[in-house]
């Protein structure tokens, strides 16, 4: 992969961790402002501990992404990125413009994915 490819997927990926941090500080806020809501019945407090989880499980998710993209700097950093790591083969350009944190090329991704449904 060319630098300006690495250097346009690593701004890529640097402001989507940031957004996906940002998201995490406002959900981690959202959540200890629902635990100081007053609850005034039961309907108000299925609705609050709903809130909650939906919030929890959104945090959850970006974290995992977090994750990813942390893993996806380090191998441009260590000049792995872009590189499926189930065949070893290039991951197309445009399949990493949708995911740039995309740890296997579309193949690789489908097999993942139809093995884990058995």
């Amino acid at each position: 992969m060319k630098d300006c490819d690495l250097k346009y997927f690593k701004n890529l990926l640097s402001e989507r961790k940031a957004q996906i941090k940002k998201n995490i500080e406002d959900a981690a806020r959202e959540i200890e402002s629902l635990k100081d809501d007053e609850v005034g019945d039961e309907a108000d407090h299925a609705s609050v501990s709903t809130d909650r989880m939906i919030e929890q499980a959104i945090s959850s998710q970006q974290s995992r992404e977090l994750a990813e993209i942390d893993f996806s700097l380090s191998k441009i950093e260590n000049g792995g990125y872009g590189i499926c790591e189930m065949c070893e083969e290039d991951i197309s350009f445009q399949r990493l413009k949708v995911k740039p944190h995309a740890k296997y090329c579309i193949v690789c991704r489908e097999i993942i994915e139809k093995s884990a449904k058995k």
